[in-house]
């Protein structure tokens, strides 16, 4: 039998289906979606791969071929949808075969290739060597490369392998889990025990009374782990130990899935929920959608606090009733907290979560109980699309907008894309929602190519808040220099007097933003990268917030060698500073990534603010959406400009949907909310736009530039980055890439348009020139098969060998 493999770290351009033989010991465990571990390359080194396919026969019948050297999984870890939709990411991304399929699984669950030592002589002349070899005797298992080091101190594995070579150790390739499964000690009666009990009788001549509690116990229970034993006995683990050598009961390792939030319960029902006529109307018709059996794409538009959740939560009902499984997906982890608390109250256990913020325990675990289909729901970021669900009926995409979908990671796919995709395949249903929808979205839902669904009112008695746009020219002419206009300071003020809580946004961490001299100008930048060191007061450094790079603050310029070294601009540090200076009883949560690194802190933070522990919350963008506060009747926005004049194409859409989103945290209760612009463009229509929260309006402005600069939705725009040590190298490896490309259009004839190249925006991150081409394309299977060639034809290129090449179907940065 052949299996036709798919290797980890097989370069793209020479990627594809390799051919190995099945042993036949190894038949029955060889199956399509099962990962094995395979000789790759001329120095046959040990790698992961994973059989998409067998067959009875090779490609190339005069290539010899190796054999499996074994298989990692008891079972499919990939199902054929699954697997299917590997091959149409790795084509669509330009990414190996191998780590689209990677990226369906949870990171734990991943093998690394290690080895194991056995002692094959027992004396040699190396003292150090003799040593080994005493120790290896001693383990008739052996031990394994990183044990060995550890005890000995070795930096690497040369002498063991030395020692090998010689005869003097036996080595042998295995492939260890990179995180084992959790297992809980149980306990039950050995099969004479039972049958003696059964007549009365037992191994034990006299038990004694705790001995005769814990027989009973099992004999009803069946089995039970050691700390229940003591529990509901009151015998000691003394006691079961001392039945466990005398035959009576016998100990065995039961999994134990690891769940994030096994403490949390079901403690209300999904029937509760009354819908509004917008929300049942919109329920109806998507259930309608769903009931067809076609796949569909709608989208749910409504503005913020229209009860979009609801929605959710009784389309979910309806489909779990009939036995299928449902995707939630959230932009960022952020937005799971309330989201995941609120779906865990209306549906308990039924609930499995997906995020990076778990421990790789917890991840495979949630990913288990999805495949077996004892999870019902689930909620997560990106990576939920890919959730081993076998019963999928529907795949619901809050915020859809959101660029977080968007991995910036091979494989480089979009989360609504695949979703499609999945829909598409097993025909359901697709359902995106949003208050601000994708202007890509939107045109497809006005031109007819999905449905439509409109919510436009606030659920309830709440009311959309007003907005007021603040000209912060007229502050600075004023006198008043601090990030906070009179009018939002006053207002803060107010919510503090009368008990109400106030968000603002800052969407930029750190301190200060610029560290220039007032001599001689120049700019503190990162080493390393084109871009500007950001002080951070908390640990008093200047940080690059790209590489990693850090150093301390100081007033000498390097330059010029002055001490006029001056910060300037503001972060989410500054903010907070101002803040416990102009109201020194508030107290403030600031929530970045800085104060957000710890497991679990955004849920803790949320809760925290939503128990009204706190007064003021001031963060970047992870405070802007989903959130529902029922006290927070106040938002700020302190910089509206930052992303106004962003660089590319998607500022302005980028722009109104972060402010119409955090200005729909206010007022989603019985208070009256009130928003504050800050800005120094108040007459821009998007500010405006934004602080009138009309979307249509904002996205009939949009829609025409887009139309008349050739972009989305009316072509589908991509990158192609080339990163090097080297600037000339980096932009000569762009520039025939250009070419090459050039070439394959001229003899496809396909509509592709080549902008550039030119350098990134950023020039060079971590040591690394960075060159950029842009391409407009129709998104067909012509316009992939043709980069793929190209990028497949260009690697073998030996000119540019150190040269990183990295093709991005959807350039929304």
């Amino acid at each position: 039998m052949i299996a036709k493999i798919a290797v980890d770290k097989a370069a793209f351009g020479f990627d594809k289906l390799f051919d190995y033989a099945v042993p036949e010991s190894l038949e029955e465990k060889a199956k399509p979606g099962c990962r094995v571990l395979v000789s790759f390359g001329a120095g046959a080194q040990k790698r992961q791969g994973m059989i998409f396919a067998l067959s009875e026969s090779p490609e190339d019948q005069d290539v010899k071929i190796k054999n499996i050297s074994a298989v990692l999984d008891g079972e499919p870890v990939l199902t054929p949808e699954l697997m299917d939709l590997a091959r149409h990411l790795a084509k669509r991304t330009f990414c190996p075969l191998f780590e689209a399929a990677k990226a369906m699984l949870p990171p734990g669950l991943n093998y690394k290739p290690s080895y194991r030592y056995f002692a094959a002589a027992k004396d040699c002349e190396s003292d150090e060597e003799q040593r080994v070899i005493n120790w290896l005797l001693k383990k008739r298992s052996g031990a394994e490369a990183a044990a060995i080091r550890k005890a000995f101190g070795f930096s690497d594995n040369r002498l063991l392998d030395s020692m090998a070579e010689r005869g003097l150790l036996r080595k042998e390739e295995i492939a260890r889990r990179k995180t084992g499964d959790e297992t809980t000690k149980m306990a039950r009666l050995t099969e004479k025990q039972a049958e003696l009990m059964e007549q009365g009788s037992s191994v034990l001549k006299k038990p004694t009374e705790k001995q005769s509690a814990v027989l009973e116990f099992l004999r009803d229970a069946g089995a039970a782990c050691v700390k229940e034993i003591t529990y509901f006995t009151a015998a000691g683990k003394a006691v079961a130990d001392g039945l466990e050598k005398k035959g009576a009961i016998e100990y065995f390792e039961q999994e134990a899935l690891r769940t994030p939030y096994k403490d949390k319960v079901r403690h209300v029902s999904p029937s509760e929920i009354i819908l509004s006529d917008e929300q049942q109307s919109a329920f109806d018709g998507i259930a309608s959608l769903c009931a067809s059996g076609r796949a569909e794409t709608a989208l749910l538009f409504g503005v913020t606090g229209s009860g979009k959740t609801q929605v959710f939560i009784k389309l979910i009902e309806r489909e779990i009733s009939k036995g299928s499984q449902v995707i939630l997906m959230v932009p960022e982890i952020s937005l799971t907290p309330q989201m995941i608390n609120k779906f865990i109250a209306y549906f308990g256990g039924d609930v499995a979560v997906m995020h990076s913020a778990l421990s790789a325990g917890e991840r495979i675990d949630e990913w288990k109980r999805i495949a077996s289909g004892k999870a019902k729901i689930i909620v997560g970021t990106r990576s939920a699309v890919f959730a081993p669900a076998k019963n999928l009926g529907l795949i619901i995409m809050d915020e859809e907008q959101e660029q977080s979908y968007k991995s910036d990671r091979s494989p480089r796919f979009h989360a609504r894309d695949a979703a499609a995709y999945r829909c598409a395949k097993l025909g359901i249903t697709l359902l995106l929602a949003s208050a601000t929808p994708s202007i890509e979205t939107f045109y497809r839902a006005k031109t007819g190519k999905i449905e439509l669904f409109e919510m436009r009112e606030r659920y309830g008695n709440a009311k959309l808040p007003d907005s007021v746009i603040v000209d912060m020219k007229e502050e600075v002419m004023s006198g008043r220099m601090g990030v906070l206009s009179e009018a939002l300071a006053e207002d803060i003020k107010y919510n503090l007097d009368n008990g109400m809580q106030s968000i603002l946004l800052m969407n930029r961490r750190g301190y200060n933003t610029v560290a220039r001299c007032a001599k001689c100008g120049t700019v503190k930048e990162c080493p390393r990268c084109n871009i500007p060191l950001i002080y951070h007061k908390a640990n008093g450094r200047l940080m690059c917030h790209y590489c990693g790079h850090s150093e301390p603050a100081t007033i000498n310029c390097e330059a010029c060698g002055s001490e006029y070294v001056m910060y300037s601009g503001c972060g989410t540090q500054k903010v907070e500073d101002e803040l416990s200076a102009l109201f020194p009883e508030a107290r403030i949560l600031r929530m970045d990534l800085d104060t957000t690194m710890a497991k679990f802190s955004h849920d803790r933070h949320f809760a925290d603010f939503a128990d009204g522990k706190y007064d003021i919350m001031v963060g970047t963008q992870m405070v802007a959406k989903g959130l529902d506060f029922p006290n927070v009747t106040l938002v700020g926005v302190l910089a509206a400009d930052m992303s106004l004049y962003g660089g590319d194409y998607r500022s302005y859409e980028r722009t109104f949907s972060l402010l119409t989103q955090v200005i729909g945290r206010c007022g989603r209760a019985e208070l009256p909310g009130r928003a504050y612009i800050q800005t120094y463009s108040p007459e821009h229509s998007v500010i405006v736009r934004s602080c009138a929260q009309d979307y249509r309006l904002f996205y009939e402005d949009e829609i025409i530039n887009r139309k008349v600069m050739l972009y989305p939705p009316f072509c589908a725009m991509g990158s192609v980055l080339f990163s090097g040590t080297s600037e000339r190298q980096t932009r000569d490896a762009a520039e025939t890439f250009s070419k090459l490309l050039e070439g394959k259009i001229a003899e496809t004839g396909i509509p592709i348009r080549i902008l550039g190249p030119t350098p990134s925006h950023i020039a060079k991150i971590a040591d690394k020139w960075r060159w950029k081409l842009i391409v407009k394309y129709r998104p067909d299977n012509a316009f992939f098969e043709t980069m793929g060639a190209a990028l497949k034809e260009f690697a073998k290129n030996k000119e540019f060998v150190k040269i990183e090449v990295m093709a991005d179907p959807y350039d929304i940065n």
